[in-house]
């Protein structure tokens, strides 16, 4: 087998411009199927990690959107914090807005929270400290910002103590800050900038004093490990309902299975995206067919050498079937090597983390060869077939 490979070595070192181009025909085929499963298994971790960042591991309670009767207050919430299996429940209300600093001003939603969001929203803290009772208790103008417009208004991350000023209807009003958080929309963040809106933390109650209002928009609720989220909701829409004395005047959203729905969104444009980066390595496979075919023909007369001083039909067959198998390897290796490459470079831009899918990796070398033998298969036989009377009478 290794004089099999030395021989392949040899003849395709004979025409390297045309063994380099069918080359790169496989290494651009195999290139693209692994770029197509790096990005889209990078876009989904991330994806996935947004959407835990932004509290969309759990379940939410609303007011339902089709009538204007209903609307959560506090003695929902109390309900929904004494039902069962429910680990942890807090109101929040969203406000959108725009928070100022230093000649600096960002399009903000603001979250007004209590001292349990924490749990269940997957707030990261970086400097300084949560709100505390006395600060939901008293109307605190208090407030959490997120770091990247800590670093856009005052060029560093830690600016606890420092003011800020929010809109609410209309008017400016200052707030202390005393936490520094995580930006959350990291991956937004990246691609479209400005686009995003600061998240802002404040005392719910604040909210509340600021706007009139004494019902929440949602409540967060975290139930306990093992339990039946759906099951769950449809437990607490059923008590809010008696207790409001309404029918369907809420609703409930599990927000994990939300993101299980679109990172297998995302599972399926892979194999869509896969689909056709295998089709370009088809296409590629066929290049050596070509290229074969045309060796074939180019060395009809040391063919027909061979098999006049006694070669094998199998001998021959072989030693064009590795020149075909040769040049997949060599296309795989490159295209393998060129598509994490270009993946780690993309990644190490945009701050991602890349996962390497060794699956898609076996799967493009294993179809690329596969590919490349059964298109070598025909020019070998053909060579094989050849009579020696023919072949040295060839020119």
């Amino acid at each position: 087998m290794i004089d099999y490979f030395r021989s392949a070595f040899i003849n395709l070192g004979r025409k390297r411009m045309r063994t380099a181009l069918t080359i790169l025909g496989i290494a651009i085929g195999v290139s693209s199927v692994v770029l197509i499963a790096n990005i889209s298994q990078c876009g989904t971790d991330v994806l996935s990690h947004e959407l835990e960042s932004l509290g969309m591991s759990g379940l939410t309670i609303s007011a339902a959107s089709n009538t204007q009767e209903t609307e959560l207050n506090a003695n929902d919430l109390n309900m929904v914090r004494k039902s069962e299996n429910v680990q942890q429940a807090a109101p929040i209300i969203v406000q959108s807005s725009v928070i100022s600093a230093c000649k600096t001003s960002s399009k903000a939603l603001v979250w007004g929270i209590d001292t349990k969001a924490s749990e269940i929203i997957s707030i990261n803290l970086l400097y300084g400290r949560m709100f505390n009772q006395q600060d939901i208790n008293t109307n605190a103008a208090v407030c959490l910002v997120d770091e990247s417009f800590s670093k856009s208004a005052y060029m560093r991350n830690n600016i606890i103590g420092k003011k800020v000023s929010i809109l609410y209807g209309g008017v400016q009003e200052e707030f202390t800050v005393v936490g520094i958080i995580k930006t959350g929309s990291g991956l937004l963040q990246n691609i479209i900038g400005s686009y995003v809106p600061t998240f802002v933390y404040v005392p719910y109650t604040t909210v509340q004093n600021a706007t009139g209002r004494e019902n929440f928009d949602q409540i967060a609720v975290k139930v306990k490990q093992g339990s039946n989220v759906d099951a769950i909701g449809k437990n607490i829409l059923k008590n809010l309902n008696r207790l409001n004395g309404t029918v369907d005047g809420f609703v409930s959203n599990n927000l994990a299975k939300q993101k299980d729905s679109l990172t297998s969104m995302m599972g399926v444009i892979t194999l869509i995206l896969s689909a056709v980066g295998a089709i370009s390595l088809l296409v590629a496979s066929l290049s050596i067919m070509t290229v074969m075919l045309v060796s074939v023909n180019e060395r009809t007369r040391e063919i027909g050498i061979k098999k006049a001083i006694g070669a094998k039909r199998s001998a021959i067959m072989l030693e064009f079937l590795f020149e075909a198998i040769l040049i997949s390897l060599i296309g795989c290796a490159l295209g393998i090597l060129t598509g994490y490459l270009i993946s780690w470079a993309g990644a190490s831009y945009f701050g991602f983390a890349l996962s390497i899918r060794t699956d898609i990796m076996l799967l493009s070398v294993g179809f690329s060869i596969l590919t490349g033998t059964v298109f070598g298969v025909y020019p070998a036989y053909k060579a094989s077939e050849l009579k020696p009377v023919d072949a040295l009478r060839q020119e």
